[in-house]
């Protein structure tokens, strides 16, 4: 035998070898794999949710949302959308396309972990049913077993149909007949085109290109889906190009019985969570923070209008949830006024709650905001801006603070803003998308807590059918302001709630702040909201129309009254404990008439009168440096001195706490015409003569007299005539000394 024979034998053996012994292994990894038609049909085991408590609310069961298709009554669109998009060789392989495996594995060791998957809708489907989500070379070998024993005892169209009917779309939707009820409000034989093809969109991620959460992504991920049917020959180019050209058209079908709106969030939730869905469905318990009797009083108020109702507690645990628009964005109004400009702005110590700015007429490159009541109000105080919910110190504000500045905070409160939003009117709101009434009363409890974000959470606890913990919740915190900056602005929404724009909350005795927001114009409002928290809990209201119709609801008035009814509820039988206001602040004494007359703030004289002297708070570290001197060392322009009929008149600048002695001189003497509190005008009648006058103020505390600089005024001529009443003073360099 030659040499080239022997080689080839050996590696012939050794290949043999290695085949036969990774066949070896794979029957013995995988001889306890067996199909279970019933599992095939729908799972037959429930989510159990229960209360904060651990009773059970509802039992949320794959099964009892499960309704059933027959394939022979869908469109081929429909089909064909799923083929095109999940597995274009379905009808031709049996069950495994073992290009794709390849291609997959040798991306998997390039890339050394299991990024792709390659799986057919055979291999989905044993996926889906029978294994769970872990990513090992054990779980893809049984699917592999499995999907071969599927495709054996079952045709092609019953393995499609099973696959529909099994399939989670999110929402809790198990099932395309039940994803076409929730989605569109139809039967699954009625899809559109379009409708199958956002419905396929949705497999990869439900949560993240749901057509009511992020409808962008959701019609990007619609388009490719069609892109893919066009490349397959099932649509050409006419109707693609029809069908990208066509809106979404979700209407999201809400179920109102009791707890609804809880557990719809639940299972939101529980999408971003990273389990497997369908392996849930083998029987576990979720457990909540809902609080029973909360959530029965918010669903039994008598709202009049679409609405959205929040309560969670300081932990973050979400006690009570009711939304008649699902997750849906509006725009926020004013609420966003103290997370992404007055606080922003407060930390970055450009502003504290005393600073006065100028409400007035303004136009920064065409875009001119207005009050609420039109009208203009003069210089007012950050604090009285936010109380009253004035919109141009608002927007002065942001400008001052920078856009790149705020977008930093609500990047740590994970808000991300589009381009096209990152413009002043951002100040009062003007969002493209907006946001959920849970997201901002989540943004509020950062003032709560001390200054970390921390997304609330409905889902405590979830416990295996086994009874193993597989989840619980933590939190997860994010620090955004200083304890000081939450301090101040806990202080200066309180004030709202007691004399502001929220003053119907007044009659309450313990710590309320409250925030409240509008959007409309003189026709009407689309939007309108209060934020209220105590040091146990927030409390989040939305009112409006889902359709923008223009309603009579403000936020101060209608939102504000359910505040009230809930927090009657919520604190019946105790008291919460004070909110923090001066944690992490100062209180400085400053010059009130610096601040008031020339709107300078400078720390008070150490002798100031009381009058003059305004006790502030402000942020730690951003107390004023300079020190006024005007007691300590009193100043004072130099006075005007003037003759008239013989008289000496000398008009001293207008003091409200100085007084002053007045000297004449004349020929070496001295004679003193005034000591005394300030008048305009000290008059004195010498006679002719030549003379000189000097001006001391002085401050008199009660007891000590502190003075300040002598000021020589300019010689005087006093004469029958009255004529040069000033001494012309000799200009030696001129050589006119001699004229005198």
């Amino acid at each position: 035998m030659t040499k080239f024979l022997k080689v080839t034998l050996i590696i012939f053996l050794s290949l043999a070898v290695v085949a036969f012994t990774t066949f070896l292994s794979y029957l013995i990894i995988t001889r306890d794999a067996k199909l279970d038609e019933s599992k095939l049909i729908r799972p037959n085991q429930s989510i159990t949710i229960c209360d904060e408590d651990g009773n059970e609310i509802v039992s949320a069961s794959a099964s009892s949302k499960h309704k059933s298709v027959e394939i022979e009554n869908l469109s081929k669109d429909t089909l064909n959308a799923f083929i095109a998009s999940e597995d274009r060789m379905f009808y031709s392989h049996n069950g495994l396309n073992y290009k794709r495996m390849f291609k997959a594995l040798y991306k998997n060791i390039v890339s050394r972990s299991f990024k792709e998957g390659a799986s057919t809708i055979s291999q989905q489907l044993i996926k889906n049913t029978h294994l769970s989500n872990d990513k090992t070379i054990t779980r893809k070998l049984n699917e592999i077993r499995l999907t071969k024993q599927l495709e054996r005892v079952y045709s092609k169209n019953e393995i499609l149909e099973m696959y529909l009917n099994t399939i989670y779309f999110g929402h809790n939707c198990y099932g395309l007949q039940s994803a076409a009820e929730f989605y569109f409000d139809k039967k699954a034989e009625e899809l559109s085109l379009t409708e199958s093809a956002t419905l396929v969109g949705l497999l990869t991620s439900p949560n993240n290109y749901s057509p009511f959460k992020n409808p962008e992504k959701s019609l990007k991920k619609r388009n490719s889906v069609l892109k893919a049917m066009l490349e397959c020959g099932f649509i050409d180019y006419n109707e693609y190009q029809n069908a990208v050209e066509t809106p979404l058209n979700a209407i999201q079908h809400l179920n109102v019985d009791k707890n609804a709106s809880y557990i719809n969030a639940v299972f939101d939730e529980l999408e971003t969570l990273n389990f497997n869905i369908y392996g849930l469905t083998e029987g576990c318990k979720i457990k909540t923070y809902l609080n029973p009797s909360l959530q029965n009083f918010i669903e039994e108020l008598n709202y009049n209008t679409d609405n959205a109702v929040i309560i969670t507690s300081f932990n973050g645990g979400v006690n009570a949830y009711k939304s008649t628009v699902g997750d849906a964005k509006r725009q926020p109004g004013s609420t966003i006024k103290p997370i992404l400009v007055y606080a922003p702005a407060i930390e970055e110590k450009l502003i504290s709650p005393f600073t006065r700015i100028l409400d007035e007429k303004v136009d920064f490159g065409g875009y001119s905001p207005e009050n609420y009541d039109k009208q203009y109000h003069g210089y007012v105080t950050v604090a009285d801006s936010l109380k009253y919910s004035y919109n141009v110190p608002a927007v002065k504000t942001l400008n001052s603070l920078t856009l790149d500045n705020a977008e930093k905070y609500l990047t740590r409160m994970n808000i991300a803003l589009e381009n096209d939003e990152k413009n002043l009117s951002l100040a009062l709101g003007g969002m493209k998308y907006g946001l959920s009434i849970k997201d901002i009363a989540d943004r509020y409890s950062i003032f709560q807590r001390g200054g970390t974000y921390t997304p609330s959470r409905f889902i405590k606890e979830i416990i295996s059918k086994n009874g193993e913990t597989i989840y619980k919740a933590e939190e997860i915190s994010n620090p955004v302001f200083s304890n000081g900056t939450c301090s101040l602005m806990n202080e200066m929404l309180m004030a709202t709630s007691k004399s502001g724009t929220a003053k119907s909350l007044a009659d309450f005795k313990y710590d309320i702040a409250t925030k409240t927001g509008t959007c409309g114009n003189s026709d009407g409002n689309t939007d309108a909201y209060a934020i209220s928290y105590t040091s146990e809990h927030c409390i989040g209201i939305w009112l409006g129309d889902k359709d923008n119709k223009r309603l009579k609801i403000t936020g101060g008035g209608n939102c504000c009254g359910y505040i009230e009814d809930i927090l009657k509820k919520l604190y019946y039988d105790h008291t919460p404990q004070k909110l923090d206001i001066s944690s992490g602040t100062s209180t400085v004494k400053i010059d009130a008439e610096d601040y008031y007359n020339n709107n300078k703030i400078i720390l008070a004289d150490n002798i100031s009168p009381k009058l003059n002297v305004l006790e502030v708070k402000i942020l730690s570290g951003n107390e004023p440096k300079e020190i006024s001197t005007k007691f300590s060392s009193p100043t004072i322009a130099t006075p005007v001195i003037s003759v008239k009929n013989g008289e000496v008149n000398i008009e001293l600048c207008q003091t409200k706490y100085y007084a002053y002695i007045i000297n004449r001189h004349k020929n070496g003497k001295n004679k003193l015409i005034y000591d005394g509190k300030w008048q305009s005008c000290i008059k004195d009648a010498p006679g002719e003569g030549y003379y000189e006058y000097t001006v001391i103020p002085y401050y008199f505390d009660g007891k000590n007299k502190i003075y300040g600089k002598e000021i020589s005024l300019p010689p005087i001529n006093v004469n029958k005539n009255n004529s040069s009443p000033q001494v012309k003073i000799p200009d030696i360099a001129n050589g006119d000394w001699y004229d005198l």
